[in-house]
Formats: C-alpha cells, sequence, structure tokens
C-alpha cells in the first residue's frame, strides 16, 4: 500500500492521535451464522473512527498470531463488516517470504533485522475487484483460518484488480497477480458469506505432524 503525505503541518492546538493497541480475538468457524451472512460496508466518515479503527487493530493483532495466516476478514472475528487485510508477509520476496515461513513453521522467533523488512499490512475497506483475467487456474492448497486444516483445489482468476479504502479513508486500487490475487478472490467472497469450500474440490485434512508449530 502507499504512503500518502501530506505537506500540511498540524497545529500544535490539535490533539494528538490516540495510538490503538490491537488485541487478539477469536477465529469464528464455519458453523456460525456471521460467516454466511453478507457483511455490510462502511460508512466512508465512520472508517476514522474509534470502533471501526479499534478493529483493523484487533484484526492486525489477530492475524499477526497465526503462523499460517496471510489474510483475515471481518466476518471472521464475528465482525459483520466489508473489511479485510492482507499479512505484510505476503509481500515479501519469494526467497525471503519462504525463510520467515521455516522459522513460523519451526517455531522459532523471527529475527529483528528480518521483522523491521516486514512490510505493514494491506488494509481493505469496502473492497470491490472491478477486473478479472479470463485467464483461471485451479489453485491446490486453499484453505481458510475458518475452515480449519481442511484445504482443496479452488478455481480463480489469475489477475484482479481491485478498488477499496484504506485505513485512512482513501481510495486506492491495485492489481495483483498470483497469491495475491487469490487471497483477494477468498477474502471477498468471505464479505459475500461464501467459503472456499462452497467452490473447492478435492479436500483433505492436514496431519497435524505437518501443521505448523503454535498454530
Amino acid at each position: 500500500m502507499p504512503i500518502f503525505s501530506s505537506s500540511k503541518k498540524k497545529s500544535s492546538d490539535e490533539p494528538a492521535k490516540e495510538i490503538l493497541t490491537g488485541k487478539q480475538r477469536r477465529i469464528v468457524q464455519k458453523e456460525e451464522p456471521v460467516l454466511r451472512k453478507k457483511a455490510v460496508e462502511v460508512k466512508p466518515d465512520d472508517i476514522s473512527s474509534k470502533p471501526i479503527q479499534q478493529l483493523i487493530a484487533d484484526m492486525k493483532a489477530t492475524l499477526d498470531s497465526i503462523p499460517d495466516g496471510v489474510g483475515l476478514a471481518a466476518p471472521q472475528v464475528g465482525e459483520p463488516y466489508r473489511i479485510f487485510i492482507v499479512s505484510g508477509r505476503v509481500f515479501l520476496k519469494p526467497s525471503k517470504r519462504i525463510q520467515i515461513d521455516e522459522y513460523i513453521e519451526k517455531g522459532e522467533t523471527i529475527r529483528p533485522q528480518d521483522a523491521q523488512i516486514i512490510p505493514p499490512d494491506l488494509v481493505c475497506i469496502n473492497p470491490v475487484i472491478i477486473n478479472f483475467s479470463k485467464e483461471k487456474k485451479w489453485f491446490d492448497g486453499e484453505g481458510c483460518l475458518s475452515v480449519r486444516w481442511l484445504y482443496g483445489k479452488v478455481e480463480r482468476s489469475t489477475k484482479v484488480k481491485l478498488r477499496a479504502y484504506n485505513e485512512k479513508g482513501e481510495i486506492f486500487e491495485r492489481g495483483a497477480s498470483g497469491l495475491l490475487a487469490h487471497i483477494f478472490q477468498h477474502e471477498v467472497d468471505h464479505l459475500d458469506g461464501v467459503l472456499f469450500i462452497d467452490k473447492a474440490k478435492d479436500l483433505e485434512t492436514l496431519p497435524e505432524e505437518d501443521r505448523p508449530v503454535g498454530a
């Protein structure tokens, strides 16, 4: 996500922005009704409100606590809003992402020098996929934090373009291919009450010995 700068200087009379600490939320599972309802849009004027900003902070903290998590939608923490986030680990170069994933899978602490290079999570509010590639592919190994340890093949477009608000209330567009395109489609499905198991084939349960340590 691009960093937006402003030439406007803050007045010393302006109140300092409150820094919210995120707390880990419980991930709801497939049996819970909130996952099957179409999420509601966030009013643009409400994006900067404390409840929405706290929700975003909580979602970041929750996703960060899950070793194999790459994306999280608000309904997955019980909140019926059209918000999802993508882990900053997704935006690392493949070689560095593999290295960090290996630390996580072994239950090892990520080295400080590696933690510093992880990009910020991408926040998408009221997201809409405005373009799907005609080319589609059966992606193997798709799973979901709300359908734990079940994986399968899902047919998805190989490229998409997304339009959304960021956590500052600014509209942005982002093209995606590969893993990111896959995540965008998976998370938007969540906001429409659709789970990947509704579309998947060849479903299999991941053996316990193959699961990441601490997941």
